[in-house]
């Protein structure tokens, strides 16, 4: 469900946090984000900074997003895309070209994040936030006290936990999970192979309580459900309220992903979308993100700004021995996506 939420200019004072007030300016910003995935604070505090009034609409994947924009919607003049979709972007002309090189704030991006494989050049997006999809148990109600660490309980659940789990209806989340414990590419283009995928995730459905993306931290802290396919950010505000609730990094393989600041080809306020970018890649600002959301950012410099507890959860900063576990999401061919699309069409029935 898309929850819109508009937020107007505050005190003037919030901006006494500020790192470096940008020059005043006019208009409206509107936001096309995922939900819960930006402090309203620092909208605020973005407001007061440069008398732009900005309004948040949100969406639970990138496929919600795309189909969104393909349909025709015009009028967004952000969007937060993840890597994979990020070519599919370019290619269609959804998006436009913004220089991110030329802004200010540019040389504050760590050098790992300055030529992404999917825009080597910055030309079309800037970094946000980063991180992994893995799940969560709650450790006081599982069988046992702990899970191994692999895909299997979650996607072949105890009988005690039927009901109790969810999984993300993000078909590209779900689909490069099964692939993975199979042992398959997440973008394979195997009949056979994606049929295996089907019939695995069809054995699942029946343990499900829900497909759902938004709401993942509240669920598992009401006790809710007891596992939950997650994104690790969203693990980790879990766990500072049930600190019970364990991430998993499951050994067949972990998706890591990194989501991106991009202004629609039907932007309104092109010049506003860019005096935002240039401004969330202030330290200050990109560590208020990464302290509201759990996820790590690309940015120099925010170091000091991250809560203590962010720094030191596993489930933000993946520990050495699980870095080999990390799979990128690079984009799939036509025939991947289409097998894909197939399968998740056949599960939702």
């Amino acid at each position: 469900m898309t929850i819109k939420k508009t937020l107007k200019t505050t005190l003037a004072a919030l901006a006494l946090v500020a790192v470096a007030a940008p020059a005043q300016a006019d208009g409206e910003l509107f936001i096309y984000n995922w939900s819960n995935y930006i402090p309203p604070d620092l909208l605020k505090r973005f407001e007061a900074e440069t008398g732009i009034d900005v309004t948040l609409d949100v969406y639970d994947s990138n496929e919600t997003m795309l189909a969104k924009l393909q349909a025709g919607a015009t009028g967004y003049d952000i969007i937060v895309p993840s890597d994979y979709i990020v070519p599919r972007l370019i290619e269609e002309g959804i998006i436009q070209a913004i220089n991110t090189k030329s802004m200010e704030n540019v040389g504050n991006v760590r050098p790992a994040f300055q030529s992404p494989y999917y825009d080597p050049d910055l030309e079309y997006t800037a970094p946000y936030m980063w991180g992994t999809t893995g799940y969560s148990y709650d450790a006081d109600r599982v069988p046992g006290g702990e899970v191994e660490d692999s895909w299997g309980p979650f996607f072949k659940p105890a009988e005690e936990l039927k009901g109790q789990v969810v999984a993300l209806n993000d078909v590209s989340e779900l689909y490069t999970a099964a692939a993975y414990y199979l042992g398959y590419g997440r973008c394979t283009e195997s009949a056979t192979e994606a049929q295996d995928i089907l019939n695995l995730l069809l054995a699942q459905k029946p343990y499900l309580a829900m497909y759902q993306s938004d709401g993942t931290i509240e669920r598992m802290i009401a006790g809710e459900v007891i596992m939950h396919q997650q994104w690790n950010g969203a693990a980790h505000r879990t766990k500072m309220e049930r600190p019970s609730v364990t991430f998993v990094y499951p050994r067949e393989g972990v998706p890591y992903w990194a989501d991106n600041l991009a202004v629609p080809t039907g932007a309104r306020n092109p010049d506003n979308a860019k005096v935002f970018i240039n401004w969330m890649m202030a330290p200050q600002n990109a560590a208020e993100v990464s302290n509201y959301t759990g996820y790590m950012n690309a940015i120099d410099g925010s170091g000091e700004f991250l809560d203590e507890a962010l720094k030191a959860d596993p489930a933000v900063n993946t520990p050495p021995e699980y870095q080999d576990r990390l799979r990128a999401n690079t984009p799939c061919s036509a025939k991947a996506i289409d097998l894909r699309d197939k399968v998740w069409t056949k599960l939702k029935k």
